[in-house]
């Protein structure tokens, strides 16, 4: 038992002693309360002599971190045992026969009605936004299927709403980004290969689209206009026929996610000024290289939204998209991507929780305080995932927001002492039976996100001043002002 299990007893030991009595006792209430003292005397002295021992073979570095966690546990309690006072000097007179689990209750609630007062939050309209989009998006769709209906380019189905936005959150407090995966299949004449490239590293999953060409004889006999690729001369084809799209947006018989880009680009742009939208809104294309960014604005609405393209594997929910994963890819390299699972993960989460759950305001604070600091925004998701799929849905209401981010903190502080954190949607047999996995992804052992903290004890000594610094930022959001 370790020093932050100390402190996390100690804080539930606050929260069921700290009630207001009365000025006068009856003799079964005080026996049992001293009966209560001196098991939790010993109960003290017996966790003192654990943490002695604990001290003794804890490392200084990881024993800082302990001691900063031990600190700002020491604030919440601090906050807590202020709060109790504070109610037992106001209160005048309560009922002796009051149960002390709904005392408990009110303490909690009233903890988090006074953190979230505390906290600044953005006044921010994403379902509004989302909807936007998606109407954006099924007009494009409709244009899409007739500009492309006789071409040899990609059939793009209709686009899903992924990332941030489309999950109930958002890390930034202006400027949100509407990201949407807009899945393409083969056109006539084609078929799409998946082939995994083994040279990447294992916790990168790369994918690269080989394109293929498929005899269409007997479609040609049944009377459709097309010749085949594979059985016409090449001249008869170059005179009669558009190209097949290995001539357009292929390189070396792999779709090119920088040419898919830029013919998406070109698609969009052409068909903006036929939609609805384009009578009240502006449209301003933003630079990308392997997505399709615009800004649209009307007057001092904006919204911002980015096109990302992908393949989806079989019937699953497991694409290969155009979302690059590192900073420098290869323009025929796909990574798999697992937006649209983690999408239908908050949903279900979203479907399943109380009208007042806080998880998307426990994982909005966290991502707005990693401004700054090294951790990625995808760090603090997934540790927010793991705990939704663990902690019950029922006991993220206001009254445990306090221990809610007790728990987000220490899990940061567990991985980065253990040097891993599990992927969440790759090897997870505990998701939703509406999330559907290939095969190979639910098999797979999860990649470690912390890899590079394991390999590099630079980058792990850095990631752990980082976690110490939003410990500091934490503990000055959430600190009594009085």
């Amino acid at each position: 038992m370790d020093a932050i299990r100390f402190l996390f007893m100690l804080l539930q030991s606050f929260i069921q002693y700290l009630q207001p009595v009365g000025d006068v006792q009856d003799e079964e209430t005080r026996l049992r309360m001293e009966l209560r003292a001196k098991c939790q005397e010993q109960e003290r002295l017996w966790l003192e002599q654990e943490m002695e021992q604990l001290a003794l073979k804890q490392s200084g570095e990881e024993l800082s971190l302990q001691l900063l966690a031990v600190a700002v546990l020491l604030v919440l309690v601090l906050i807590l045992w202020l709060k109790g006072c504070k109610r037992r000097v106001r209160r005048e007179e309560t009922e002796e026969d009051e149960v002390g689990n709904e005392e408990d209750d009110r303490i909690q609630e009233n903890i988090g009605r006074t953190l979230m007062e505390r906290i600044q939050w953005s006044v921010q309209d994403l379902q509004k936004g989302c909807e936007w989009t998606s109407n954006l998006m099924d007009n494009y769709t409709i244009y899409f299927g007739h500009v492309l209906s006789n071409s040899f380019y990609p059939v793009l189905q209709r686009a899903i709403g992924v990332g941030s936005a489309f999950e109930g959150w958002s890390p930034r407090e202006q400027d949100v980004v509407y990201q949407v995966l807009i899945p393409m299949t083969p056109p006539r004449g084609h078929s799409f290969h998946l082939e995994l490239d083994s040279a990447e590293q294992r916790h990168v999953r790369n994918f690269r689209v080989r394109v293929q060409l498929e005899c269409t004889c007997s479609k040609e006999q049944q009377g459709e206009n097309m010749l085949c690729f594979l059985h016409h001369p090449e001249e008869e084809l170059r005179r009669n026929q558009d190209p097949s799209l290995l001539d357009t947006l292929c390189t070396a018989s792999y779709l090119d996610v920088h040419k898919t880009a830029r013919w998406f680009y070109q698609l969009v742009r052409a068909i903006w000024p036929a939609l609805p939208q384009s009578h009240n809104w502006h449209l301003m294309p933003l630079p990308s290289r392997r997505s399709c960014q615009f800004k649209v604005t009307s007057g001092t609405e904006s919204f911002r939204i980015e096109m990302f393209f992908g393949v989806r594997r079989g019937d699953s929910d497991i694409f290969v998209s155009s979302q690059p994963r590192e900073a420098h890819t290869q323009s025929t390299a796909w990574p798999e991507t697992y937006a649209v699972a983690e999408m239908k993960f908050f949903q279900h989460i979203t479907m399943q929780a109380p009208p007042d759950s806080l998880h998307l305001r426990c994982l909005q604070l966290f991502t707005r305080l990693l401004l700054g600091i090294g951790f990625s925004t995808y760090t603090m998701k997934t540790i927010v995932m793991h705990l939704l799929n663990t902690i019950p849905v029922s006991q993220w209401c206001r009254r445990h927001f306090l221990r809610r981010l007790i728990d987000i903190s220490e899990c940061l502080r567990l991985s980065l002492e253990a040097k891993r954190l599990n992927h969440f949607t790759v090897g997870n047999w505990r998701l939703p039976e509406e999330i559907s996995l290939p095969q190979d992804v639910q098999m797979a052992e999860p990649p470690n996100l912390f890899h590079r903290l394991a390999m590099d004890p630079v980058a792990h000594s850095q990631g752990i001043g980082e976690y110490l610094d939003l410990q500091r930022q934490l503990v000055a959001v959430l600190k009594p002002e009085d």
